[in-house]
């Protein structure tokens, strides 16, 4: 389809003008420069502990060098654009989380998580071989206190075999698999995100997921609140729709990820066009209200990027506000009693945007 080509051909030419302005440079950017790692106060499953998050540089999402990927997403962009060793991966792996270690005794803290990224699919052997994650995984199994890993992939790479395996060297421990299903849409999720993957797909990833009795193996749901070409109204709803199917489907934990404008990506090239416009931050309290009390699994709401230019928007005088009210509510599992009737004048253009956003036919927020 013609949306699919403008995202491939996009694709194409920004990781092309990216590969350039690297070869230009005297001095290379070393592989290991790509890598990052940080943590702090999370939501767990069954309680607020210590989590640490670590990205790890890879190869590259093989769905975004095959076909352009998803409309939002600058991770491919963020990869070194290279084959990376397993001696490397290792090596960078064991940087990032010495850091961590050096940081914080987390042996002090009673619960703690492990969330891992990599450029595209952890459970992807073309992108961290098996040798590397049974390292890292071996790794984790030493901390009694470590109670989740968190990885990510694409349902095409989830297997029984696979994950039978890697929950075998953490025991005792939650293994969660988070896949990017974005929206029940098929549609919007086709059309509008070039996701590469069918409800069908997830809901035999999640009932593989599910199958296996002798870990605790779970899936949970990414769900991105408003793609390109879906106005403010519809992105809500489908939203919300698409909590309760993942819910109906067997997914453990839901993550919202409000949309965040990334170079390079067919959401940018629209932006800078004024042809779309991130979700209000009312939209993602609207949100998070309704599944908070309609969908009785955990779920979590993403601030980042919230306030600013190309984030999440609402106003200078309730931005900040709304954003630690959110954050209590992630890290509680419950509505805080304040942002049940926290009100702001800004509200009045969002309802505004909601009620009219249909008949102007906008993807884009009359906003201050």
């Amino acid at each position: 389809m013609q949306i699919q080509k403008i995202n491939k051909q996009l694709r194409e030419n920004a990781i092309e003008n990216i590969k350039n302005k690297r070869e230009r440079k005297k001095d290379k950017k070393p592989i290991g420069a790509y890598a990052a790692s940080w943590a702090g106060e999370d939501r767990l499953y069954d309680s607020v502990g210590y989590t640490i998050f670590m990205v790890l540089p890879t190869s590259g999402c093989q769905w975004a060098v095959d076909s352009g990927g998803c409309t939002m997403c600058s991770y491919i962009a963020d990869s070194p654009l290279c084959d990376i060793t397993d001696d490397d991966l290792i090596e960078i792996f064991n940087t990032q989380w010495n850091k961590q270690l050096e940081k914080t005794d987390i042996s002090s803290h009673d619960n703690v998580a492990v969330k891992l990224f990599v450029s595209g699919s952890f459970l992807n052997t073309n992108e961290i071989s098996s040798k590397v994650q049974d390292y890292i995984f071996n790794e984790f199994s030493k901390y009694d206190n470590i109670k989740e890993v968190i990885v990510e992939s694409k349902p095409e790479y989830i297997d029984e075999e696979s994950l039978k395996h890697l929950a075998s060297l953490i025991p005792g421990k939650i293994f969660e698999i988070g896949i990017g299903l974005e929206t029940s849409n098929e549609e919007t999720r086709l059309n509008n995100i070039n996701k590469g993957i069918t409800n069908q797909s997830f809901e035999n990833a999640i009932n593989t997921i599910n199958s296996i009795k002798d870990y605790d193996i779970r899936g949970k749901a990414y769900l991105l609140i408003k793609p390109i070409l879906l106005s403010e109204k519809d992105a809500i709803n489908e939203a919300i729709d698409s909590a309760k199917y993942a819910k109906d489907v067997g997914v453990r934990r839901i993550a919202y990820c409000p949309a965040t404008v990334h170079g390079g990506t067919l959401m940018d090239y629209l932006w800078k066009r004024g042809s779309y416009n991130p979700p209000w931050i009312w939209s993602t309290v609207k949100i998070l209200k309704e599944v908070r009390n309609n969908v009785d699994i955990p779920m979590i709401m993403d601030t980042a990027g919230f306030g600013t230019r190309r984030g999440p928007f609402n106003c200078k005088k309730c931005n900040a506000k709304l954003k630690s009210l959110i954050i209590k509510s992630n890290l509680e599992q419950e509505i805080p009693e304040e942002l049940e009737t926290f009100t702001c004048e800004c509200k009045d253009k969002w309802e505004a945007d909601l009620e009219f956003s249909d008949i102007l036919n906008t993807t884009t927020n009359p906003k201050a």
